[in-house]
């Protein structure tokens, strides 16, 4: 709740209220809640628990957050959820589409936070990290055990907080095909970046290696040793370049 930190009136969405714990948590603090529940038996339990809050059934995939939020054009909104560890990344990408939240805190899975939250060079940092950082801050908060959840899950979970950036790195034009560069080019992880920026260009080295140096890059270096910034370089550079991703 506090890493949320909802100010009376504040419009919040919440993803899988399950029963409504979290959700009479946050109409407590006089937000504005509206949630979103696929369990359509679990529905009229969280409304009658919190009868201030919007239960909306429905699939937090398909729907659009704004609309079910009743959100007006340019009003703020804060997202908050205990979500499903198997569609982590999908609602991470919903969550993170353009108009951005506020800030987003979500529990997910510990691993799944620590690779958010990477830094450029460690074992966790991958293609999901490099598509959260480059428009948006995180921060990984605490850690819950399984014992906190009844029945306990497998695996130990960890709250963490994401704050969209004032400046991302990238245009919204620019988010598809730069995840399909940077997925791209993690599919060739332990290659150089210009044996991987071959295959996924089908360019020839010359042309591959004028590219990264261009883009402030070592040719000899490997996916997961660029910045999030590097790999924003890196596709202005291509599309500069004539490169159309499929």
């Amino acid at each position: 709740m506090a890493a949320l930190a909802p100010a009376p009136g504040d419009l919040v969405l919440e993803i899988g209220p399950g029963p409504g714990a979290l959700t009479e948590a946050l109409a407590a603090r006089n937000a504005r809640v509206v949630a979103i529940e696929k369990d359509r038996d679990l529905v009229p339990l969280a409304q009658l628990r919190v009868p201030g809050a919007r239960i909306v059934e429905g699939d937090a995939l398909s729907l659009d957050w704004r609309e079910v939020a009743g959100l007006q054009p340019d009003q703020p909104l804060l997202v908050t959820g205990n979500i499903p560890y198997n569609i982590t990344s999908p609602l991470l990408d919903r969550a993170l589409l353009p108009p951005r939240p506020t800030r987003i805190v979500f529990l997910v899975q510990k691993e799944v936070a620590e690779r958010l939250a990477a830094p450029a060079g460690g074992k966790t940092y991958g293609a999901l990290t490099v598509g959260v950082q480059a428009v948006a801050r995180v921060e990984r908060l605490f850690t819950v055990p399984a014992g906190a959840f009844t029945p306990p899950p497998k695996v130990e979970s960890a709250v963490v907080r994401i704050v969209p950036l004032a400046e991302p790195l990238l245009r919204d034009m620019e988010i598809a095909p730069f995840r399909r560069l940077v997925v791209g080019l993690f599919g060739f992880r332990r290659k150089q970046l210009v044996r991987g920026l071959r295959e996924l260009t089908g360019w020839p080295a010359e042309r591959v290696t004028a590219v990264l140096e261009r883009a402030g890059l070592t040719a000899s270096a490997r996916p997961e040793t660029v910045e999030p910034r590097g790999f924003a370089a890196l596709l202005a550079v291509l599309i500069d370049e004539g490169w159309r991703p499929d």
